[in-house]
């Protein structure tokens, strides 16, 4: 039998046996090609070989300890007004970004995808965006609040003068298109008010009964409970303009109320109606996702983007 070689077992034998081991478990870097896996990958990635385990391993995790910066942009940002929506688009947006627009009640809402992607080039990652939510008025709020729901006289006359500020003047095509459509008269801010200040007076008095005049006012006659005269009467305009701005800095938007009235057994009770208002909502989203787009320069659409 030939003689094995041996290592000498002195100090030079044990290093040596100790290199040997150690580079038999140590990992081993390796570059692995991705050509012909899809787009989106770099040319090569590198991995660890851990020759203990006999397995790949990524070796991102223990790369991304030691981040300085974030690798991409990502994440949603908020704001409260148009002009800060168009202000930080324009701060990072790219060729690829675009606009969506949601203008339907009761959540609209404008969206920037700035890492959006195009027909042309590779998909992207669609998580960095920012979100405009259209944050209502209070006067707003307060109109819509109180829509259609019946109100005691002393309170209705209240709501009047508390927002006789958001009261309009109607133009003159407002007032041709809305006193043909309703055959009622429409009341000028002032009249509204006087309204307001009627109905203050009369508070205490019970209401007769309601006539309705050829010109498409209506009159409500009231009269004191312990007087045998007719009574006194209050010309009831059938329509009032409302211009108020539906969101914070926003334009004001115009909307037709219509004026109404329930009377029984003496007791009268007060509401209005807004005329369409979700529709002169969705228009002015609408007219604002134009503005964005405009001054932005994105292509928009009407919709919400993928998840």
């Amino acid at each position: 039998m030939a003689d094995q070689q041996k290592v000498p077992l002195d100090a030079h034998g044990i290093e040596l046996i100790t290199a040997l081991a150690t580079e038999g478990v140590a990992p081993a870097t390796v570059n692995i090609t991705t050509g012909g896996l899809g787009e989106g990958l770099p040319s090569s990635v590198p991995v660890a070989f851990d020759r203990k385990a006999q397995a790949f391993r990524s070796l991102r995790p223990l790369i991304e300890e030691f981040r300085t910066d974030p690798a991409r942009r990502k994440g949603t940002a908020e704001v409260d007004t148009l002009q800060s929506f168009i202000s930080l688009i324009n701060r990072h947006k790219d060729e690829r970004s675009a606009l969506f627009g949601k203008t339907s009640w009761p959540e609209p809402k404008l969206t920037a995808v700035l890492n959006y992607d195009s027909a042309e080039g590779a998909a992207r990652s669609r998580d960095h965006r920012i979100v405009y939510a259209f944050p209502l008025t209070e006067e707003f709020k307060a109109w819509v609040g109180m829509n259609a729901k019946p109100m005691e006289q002393e309170i209705f006359a209240a709501f009047l003068e508390e927002h006789a500020a958001e009261l309009a003047a109607p133009t003159d095509g407002e007032r041709s298109e809305y006193e043909r459509l309703f055959n009622e008269k429409m009341a000028t801010p002032s009249e509204v008010v006087a309204l307001s200040r009627h109905l203050e007076v009369f508070v205490a008095a019970r209401a007769k009964q309601g006539i309705r005049l050829q010109t498409g006012e209506r009159v409500v006659e009231f009269s004191e409970e312990h007087q045998n005269a007719k009574g006194e009467t209050v010309i009831i305009p059938g329509i009032f303009m409302v211009s108020v701005p539906a969101f914070i800095d926003g334009d004001a938007v115009r909307i037709p109320a219509r004026l109404r009235y329930r009377i029984a057994g003496g007791d009268i009770k007060w509401f209005y109606q807004l005329y369409r208002w979700e529709y002169y909502l969705r228009e002015q989203v609408g007219y604002d996702l134009k503005t964005a787009a405009d001054e932005t320069k994105l292509p928009a659409f009407e919709g919400a983007p993928e998840a």
